[in-house]
């Protein structure tokens, strides 16, 4: 009998958050120790965000170095988890009558494996990307992640892997140390004392939330993987926060857990 798992929101932030040995990666491993261990992860990414919904089919997902201007050692980096096809089928199952794509193409992006090879180093545990369908209201997603709550009393870790406050223009890329901005400390506040109260419906329509959203959500793709775990979650399932802190000023790496 599988144990069910929690699902799981993770703040990815810079891609070279893969290689560094810093406060979140060595969160996310402690992560990766304590959760149960999964039959297969399904991920969704803020990187895989493109009209229609897909699912990578192939039994070896390539890594993809979707980024510039980082040093070579980046671009080395492989995380060769295989994919899983009886996930892939499950998904498609699910989220009938929906199309859901089977993507031969694509495979698995930084969203997903700058966190999962600290998570789980060894690449040992199948992942299948679910991805984003840019052309759906945030209703739509959490819907999905409704949907798709089942996976985990199939042995599935759901993980939703993208940033609640993603501001690339205020990014202090390597320039000076830069404090959080205000707006992106109460925008991630509000929502984390959302998240505590069960306010789903504010969390999907956070676009009501004023102008902190406005300037911590200028595009939603990094936000709406978040959506996708609090559809998942279930009643009784409390939210802790496993991960914290804010990058550049301008980028929440909040994690949440439910269960």
């Amino acid at each position: 009998m599988n144990t069910r798992m929690p699902t799981v929101f993770l703040g990815h932030g810079n891609p070279m958050n893969a290689l560094h040995d810093n406060d979140w990666s060595r969160s996310w491993a402690a992560l990766g120790q304590r959760l149960p261990r999964p039959r297969a992860v399904l991920s969704v990414s803020a990187h895989w965000y493109l009209p229609g919904t897909a699912v990578t089919a192939m039994a070896a997902p390539r890594t993809i170095h979707d980024f510039g201007g980082f040093p070579r050692e980046l671009f080395e980096v492989q995380y060769p988890a295989p994919g899983d096809h009886g996930l892939v089928r499950r998904v498609r199952e699910l989220l009938q009558p929906l199309e859901v794509r089977g993507d031969l193409a694509w495979g698995l992006d930084h969203g997903t494996w700058s966190v999962l090879r600290h998570v789980f180093p060894a690449a040992d545990v199948p992942v299948v990307q679910l991805s984003i369908d840019e052309s759906q209201p945030p209703a739509f997603h959490y819907g999905l992640g409704r949907l798709l709550r089942p996976l985990r009393d199939e042995g599935i870790l759901l993980v939703g892997s993208g940033d609640i406050v993603h501001n690339l223009h205020a990014y202090a890329w390597g320039r000076h140390p830069q404090q959080p901005f205000d707006w992106a400390l109460r925008f991630e506040s509000r929502v984390r004392e959302l998240m505590l109260r069960g306010d789903h419906e504010s969390l999907v329509n956070y676009e009501s939330l004023g102008a902190d959203a406005e300037l911590s959500v200028p595009t939603p793709e990094h936000y709406l993987p978040l959506l996708y775990v609090l559809g998942a979650s279930g009643e009784g399932d409390a939210a802790t926060f496993p991960v914290e802190g804010m990058d550049g000023g301008s980028i929440s790496m909040l994690s949440v857990q439910f269960g």
